[in-house]
């Protein structure tokens, strides 16, 4: 059976490393022929026609194409955008790295996940650093991921200004949410970096401004876990028992890869929710940072942060200086002023003032008595006057005398004739003796009914059954014992007069201690018995 010439034939390492060879061959030039202790195990197949391709297993394949991918490429630097990111609770990091073109699964163990330098994230554009290699179990490649950099500062740049308008729109950056710094902090706490140049500028300026204690709090300022440690900073200062009045969060000066753990969304919201002031001094002047955004007040520098904290000690002094001598010198010309004016009323002598004094009673002495007589005369005359000009009593009496008579008069003829009007009437009805004593009886018999329900309803009757109305002061009846205070005076109502009593009479215990009558002494008094 002849060879069809597109057939793909089958190289040894030798034969595929000649170009004359490899030019000659139709299909891949870099397709390898399996090793020879493989291919001496290949049998050709049975119950089929005679043909010179070898026969392979599943796990030769897989493992030729494993050692050709990986001897091929080795270390690769992959740029693509972060999808698909997935954290398993084991610490491994699974991902796809795309673009317009493709696709690449990744993996970052869990060993090279401190170590990446940056915090992976979807939509993040990002060169990969790694090894290819393949997983023959399901016919995959991936790549495992060594360390991560974002693609170039426009990326860094764009994933800091989307986060930017996120935490603006939620109002982290509002001006109102700035809070005034402390004039004299008595404490101030610094969170940076222990080693480096930034503790010492910002200890050297607080030294010779103003002495004060400060409290470091040492943190990473890049890297992989400087975002972490940075946030718990500034919430471990929050909740210290005796937290600082301010606080720094301060870095030196470095690329835009070193200070993006200040551009972490951590750190900017930690600092956004401290109850500390806080104040920013990350990278030099022309560095900006979202952690400046969200601080109570943004710094230049370190030793700029520093110079907002604390003021100068001796500047303060030579103002208090200046404040106590203007102080002094308003004081002085206030009193001169006053002593001044105080001299410009000159006041009388003693004497003269009680001369003068003596003489304005003496006057006023002499002007009631002179006056008093006056006075009276006037008074007298002008009752006299009105006295004069009053009518006689007799006068105004005797017109209304007449009209009462008249009054008198008809009411008298008025009555005579309804009188007679109505006997008349009784006359006319023709009654009877007979009718007239039983309706007369009927009435006795309706008012005696009438009585004795009264009597019934009488309180005289509840009194004859043993019972006393007792009634205060004031003749109201008592029916609660609190009503009344202790020894309060009150009446005794029985059904055969009244009594006079006292309540809780001290001096007569209740009930009173018995005694022996004598032979023929008089019977005690229930007045007694009373405490009255």
């Amino acid at each position: 059976m002849s060879q069809d010439p597109d057939d793909d034939l089958i190289f040894t390492a030798d034969e595929t490393a000649a170009p004359a060879q490899a030019k000659a061959t139709p299909g891949p030039a870099a397709r390898p022929r399996a090793p020879a202790a493989r291919a001496s195990a290949a049998r050709p197949p049975t119950n089929s026609a005679p043909t010179n391709v070898p026969e392979f297993s599943v796990s030769d394949i897989s493992g030729s194409i494993k050692r050709l991918l990986e001897g091929a490429f080795g270390r690769v630097r992959v740029r693509g955008e972060i999808t698909e990111l997935k954290r398993y609770p084991s610490g491994h990091v699974y991902l796809s790295l795309k673009d317009e073109g493709g696709k690449i699964a990744g993996v970052i163990w869990r060993s090279a996940v401190p170590r990446l330098g940056m915090v992976p994230e979807n939509g993040a554009e990002i060169i990969a650093t790694g090894r290819i290699t393949t997983y023959g179990e399901r016919s995959s490649y991936q790549l495992v991921i060594e360390r991560l950099e974002y693609a170039g500062e426009g990326a860094m740049l764009a994933r800091i200004e989307q986060l930017r308008q996120k935490l603006l729109a939620e109002g982290l950056f509002a001006p109102e949410r700035k809070r005034p710094l402390p004039f004299l902090p008595r404490r101030i706490g610094v969170i940076t970096s222990r080693a480096g140049a930034v503790l010492h500028d910002i200890c050297t300026t607080i030294s010779r401004r103003f002495p004060h204690e400060v409290l470091l709090w040492p943190v990473a300022v890049q890297g992989e876990g400087a975002a972490p440690q940075i946030a718990a900073a500034i919430e471990g200062m929050n909740r210290l028992a005796e937290p600082p009045d301010v606080l720094i969060v301060a870095r030196g000066g470095g690329s835009l890869e070193d200070l993006m753990a200040f551009n972490d969304e951590r750190v900017v919201r930690a600092a956004a929710a401290s109850k500390i002031p806080l104040i920013s001094a990350v990278g030099h002047e022309t560095d900006t940072t979202l952690i400046d955004f969200a601080s109570d007040r943004r710094a230049p520098t370190p030793t700029a942060a520093a110079e907002l904290a604390v003021p100068v000690r001796a500047e303060l002094q030579a103002d208090l200086d200046h404040r106590a001598a203007r102080l002094s010198g308003a004081l002085a010309g206030t009193l001169r002023s006053a002593r001044q004016h105080l001299e410009s009323y000159r006041l009388p002598s003693l004497p003269v003032l009680l001369e003068t004094n003596r003489m304005r009673l003496e006057d006023r002495a002499q002007r009631l008595e002179l006056g008093l007589p006056a006075a009276l005369q006037r008074a007298r005359s002008r009752l006299e006057t009105a006295s004069l000009q009053l009518r006689a009593p007799e006068l105004i009496l005797a017109p209304r005398q007449k009209a009462l008579d008249a009054a008198g008069s008809a009411l008298n003829a008025a009555w005579e004739r309804s009188l007679a009007g109505r006997q008349m009437l009784l006359l006319r009805q023709n009654l009877s003796p007979d009718l007239l004593a039983s309706r007369v009886q009927l009435q006795r018999a309706r008012l005696e009914g009438l009585g004795r329900q009264l009597e019934a309803l009488s309180p005289r009757q509840v009194l004859e059954r043993g019972y006393v109305l007792v009634q205060d002061a004031q003749g109201r009846p008592v029916t609660r014992q609190a009503q009344l205070p202790p020894h309060s005076r009150v009446t005794l109502d029985f059904v055969d007069g009244k009594r006079l009593a006292e309540l809780d009479p001290e001096e007569h215990p209740w009930p009173p201690p018995r005694r022996p009558r004598e032979r023929g002494a008089p019977l005690p008094r229930l007045q007694g018995d009373l405490g009255i």
